[in-house]
């Protein structure tokens, strides 16, 4: 169906997607025609930037300053009544579905299908002459397979969502598109990966070293063939899980293997390894520094204006400080999840831990993510934090922490808000895929497909605890040793830890079917100043609802009117 009219919705100006590079150019298209499109180059290139929009990100504009993390037992939100709150406080239902993602994915699909059969075999005729003209219709003949890409990525974020829904690879008309039934959720994840399979192999691999066809700008903005590997292993992963393998077929452990350790691999061919430091992944140069992004894989770079944005400090800073909001504040369950420095954990003998410090020879990602009472934070502060009762950042301030800790991570801790400061913004990018989180999933795939941390073949030549212990060497922490099911429980702390806050421990634990374990309560810590100035620590429980039903959303009640053939999911 052949239609004149481009209808592309207006997302907020100033979002930029990256994949490691610098930003791309991007323009506002709402309804435009086909031939105007088609006119130039860079009104294709406009087309396709609307698409990068639609990939997803988290630093707290899921609920008005609130991140998803604050659903999940990684953090509470310090405003009452935000409505992160319904998650677990019994308000979710298919009316208030949380189902923004649903429009936003469809509409991201259904502009990739529209991409692909009306904007293809396009020459420029009229721009040959051009010098630019051969490397810019290298970058247009390139633009199918990140279309393809971009769709695929599309049906992954739904897939961990909702579980199967439709598949549309063609455009069709909304009466046929309003009637469809849903996949499985089988047959979506075997999409995805044949998609990427169909793609890897094309797609442009490194932006940077396009020879001839260079067009002598640093340029970014665009997925290659490491973020086509990364989905594929990331979308394995995901199938192979309990929540969406409850046959546990192992085949799906060892394809999510192959698949992860493939990214790792090619990594290494091409001189991409970990950044250095931890915390340097979500520095403000991270995205220009060859030492950091290396790591990176596929990432979205945020920002309101061009210098940048403040809107993670703005949500996070600790109240106290000026226009400071409290925000997402980590969990003593996070800061349980921290080994000592010597690699034991804090509470197992031998580990040094001293109940009157309890933050003194931590893993230094602790001191890098979370705000502890004590701390110079933000960095340009000269009073160190008071997060105990009665402390200037604590409760019964409003909106003051009520876990007893401040989030660091993904914030810069320079930028000061205050009136008349000149620091008051930089880029923040999410970080969608890094070589990090692969080495995780390499190790949680190769566990699951051999039962066992230390072994190995000579396909999957690397061990899960080796996988591991790759990640906390960077860290600096030490080695993992555990086996059998310590292993498991040491594992999912490190997932914890490492990827704290990248959008992950809300998915994870529904996908490995956990949720009784982890979901049912958080854990505060209540810190009280003794009159000797020593303080004394008691963690509080706090309960929290959870229905199996949710392991997976319902759909938007919107949309099964719209469509009857929708199944709603179970329970809802």
């Amino acid at each position: 169906m052949k239609t004149k009219k481009l209808i592309i919705p207006i997302v907020a100006l100033g979002l930029a997607f990256a994949a490691c590079e610098d930003n791309m150019n991007y323009n506002e298209y709402t309804v435009v025609d086909k031939e105007f499109v088609e006119l130039t180059f860079g009104n294709v290139g406009g087309f396709m930037s609307q698409l990068y929009k639609a990939v997803d990100y988290d630093f707290g504009n899921y609920s008005n300053g609130a991140m998803q993390a604050s659903a999940t037992d990684e953090s509470e939100y310090s405003k009452i009544g935000n409505a992160i709150e319904d998650f677990y406080n019994g308000g979710w239902s298919a009316t208030n579905a949380k189902g923004s993602l649903w429009t936003s994915m469809f509409t991201g699909i259904r502009a990739a299908n529209h991409f692909l059969e009306e904007f293809q075999n396009l020459d420029f005729e009229e721009l040959k002459a051009n010098p630019t003209y051969k490397g810019e219709l290298y970058r247009y003949q390139n633009y199918q397979y990140e279309a393809r890409f971009l769709r695929a990525y599309f049906y992954f974020l739904l897939v961990r969502q909702y579980g199967g829904v439709p598949i549309m690879d063609r455009q069709l008309p909304a009466n046929e598109a309003n009637s469809l039934s849903r996949n499985t959720s089988d047959e979506v994840f075997q999409f995805i990966i044949d998609e990427c399979d169909a793609i890897k192999d094309d797609i442009i691999k490194d932006y940077s070293k396009l020879g001839d066809y260079s067009l002598g700008i640093t340029e970014g903005g665009r997925a290659d063939r490491m973020a086509v590997l990364a989905l594929r292993a990331r979308a394995a992963l995901y199938w192979a899980s309990p929540l969406f393998n409850p046959a546990n077929d192992n085949e799906r452990w060892y394809n999510a293997a192959v698949y992860s350790k493939a990214v790792i691999d090619e990594c290494a061919a091409d001189g991409r390894k970990l950044a250095t430091k931890y915390e340097q992944l979500w520095a403000s140069d991270n995205f220009t520094n060859p030492r950091i992004k290396n790591e990176l894989i596929f990432c979205y770079r945020y920002y309101k204006n061009t210098g940048g944005d403040n809107l993670v400090e703005t949500n996070n800073y600790p109240v106290g400080i000026e226009n400071g909001k409290g925000g997402n504040c980590p969990t003593q369950n996070l800061v349980d999840a921290y080994d000592m420095k010597n690699g034991k954990a804090w509470d197992e003998p031998g580990s040094g831990y001293d109940a009157s410090k309890p933050y003194d020879n931590r893993d230094p990602r602790m001191e890098a993510t979370v705000a502890v009472n004590g701390d110079v934070w933000p960095t340009y502060q000269k009073e160190p934090l008071q997060t105990y009762h009665g402390g200037r950042n604590g409760q019964p301030m409003t909106d003051a922490t009520t876990t007893g800790y401040y989030l660091k991570k993904l914030c810069n801790g320079a930028i000061d808000l205050s009136a008349n400061s000149k620091y008051k913004e930089s880029y923040h990018v999410y970080l969608n895929f890094r070589l990090g989180g692969v080495y995780l999933d390499y190790a949680e795939a190769a566990y699951r497909y051999f039962g066992d941390s230390n072994k190995k073949n000579a396909e999957l030549d690397m061990t899960a605890l080796e996988a591991v212990n790759v990640v906390r060497k960077r860290a600096k922490v030490g080695n993992m040793t555990a086996t059998g099911d310590e292993f498991w429980e040491r594992y999912k702390k490190e997932r914890m830890v490492e990827l704290a806050f990248e959008g992950h421990r809300f998915w994870d634990v529904r996908r490995w079917k956990e949720a009784d374990k982890y979901f049912k309560s958080i854990t505060r810590m209540n810190i009280t100043l003794n009159a000797d100035n020593t303080y004394s620590y008691e963690r509080k429980d706090v309960s929290r609802q959870w229905d199996d039903k949710m392991y997976l959303f319902p759909i938007p009640r919107t949309e099964i009117i719209k469509n009857p053939n929708l199944e709603q999911n179970t329970g809802w």
